[in-house]
């Protein structure tokens, strides 16, 4: 009997080693491009909840101010208190909408108490993570912080590296009117507040850029003089007001608007 030997294909150790390489390359061109997409969807829903953090800040800051409330009649407890630096605090009495944040935690619909004109108080504090957060603690105008405001504020916004706020008056030492970071008279309220806001990131490379916005407030409220807000009637030079059902009282003897009162 005679035997014959059949030729056969196969892949030599070369050629499975370089199908291994290229199978590698592929892999790591696969796991590159999924790291990028997924870097890149961080970085996007960083910068989406930046700005939606600054979205909200500037919008409770702005229903804050447009509430903003002071009487000379009770001065201790509607001062303005603006500290600059860099823990920049504003503190002063305002009437807040019905949605302002935590206004639940004040408003008890069983009871008649109205605890919608509140101090609030803005500041920047260094946060347990590194950086700083604007944070925001409220308490009814009559009342004393609690302790929960205290230890537990409302963090506004995180990674703060600028929160400035100035006023505009006139400076106490060359008596220019301008832009200032301390307003002295306590008991008044600045026309115009500016408001300066950055909002940031760590180091991490993956982060999101820094949100930078400057804001001017136009004030809408005057101190109420003391004559109005006891009712003895009057403008706030002294002088008697009309009579009627709707007086109009002179808030501003220089010759500023009228004030109707129901």
């Amino acid at each position: 009997m005679r035997f014959t030997r059949s030729s056969r294909s196969a892949f030599t150790l070369v050629e499975i080693m370089v199908a291994i390489m290229v199978f590698m390359l592929v892999i790591g061109a696969i796991y590159s491009s999924w790291m990028a997409l997924l870097r890149a969807r961080q970085v996007a829903q960083n910068v989406a909840a930046q700005a939606q953090r600054q979205r909200v800040t500037l919008h409770t800051l702005e229903d804050a101010l447009m509430g903003i409330q002071s009487f000379q009649a009770s001065p201790q407890y509607y001062t303005f208190i603006l500290e600059g630096g860099d823990l920049t605090t504003l503190s002063f009495a305002a009437r807040v909408p019905e949605y302002f944040p935590r206004n639940g935690k004040f408003i008890n619909p069983n009871t008649d108490r109205d605890f919608n004109l509140r101090r609030l108080t803005f500041g920047l504090e260094a946060s347990e993570g590194g950086g700083k957060n604007l944070v925001l603690r409220q308490n009814p105008v009559l009342m004393d912080l609690d302790e929960d405001e205290q230890k537990f504020p409302l963090v506004l916004a995180k990674n703060v590296s600028k929160f400035t706020v100035e006023c505009w008056g006139t400076n106490a030492t060359d008596g220019a009117v301008g832009w200032t970071d301390e307003w002295l008279d306590t008991n008044s309220i600045p026309t115009q507040i500016r408001v300066d806001l950055d909002i940031g990131t760590t180091a991490d490379s993956s982060s999101a850029p820094t949100f930078s916005v400057a804001r001017v407030f136009s004030i809408p409220s005057q101190t109420m003089p003391a004559a109005v807000h006891l009712g003895s009637g009057g403008n706030a030079g002294g002088g008697g007001g009309k009579q009627g059902n709707s007086p109009s009282i002179n808030l501003n003897p220089g010759g500023g608007g009228k004030i109707k009162l129901n």
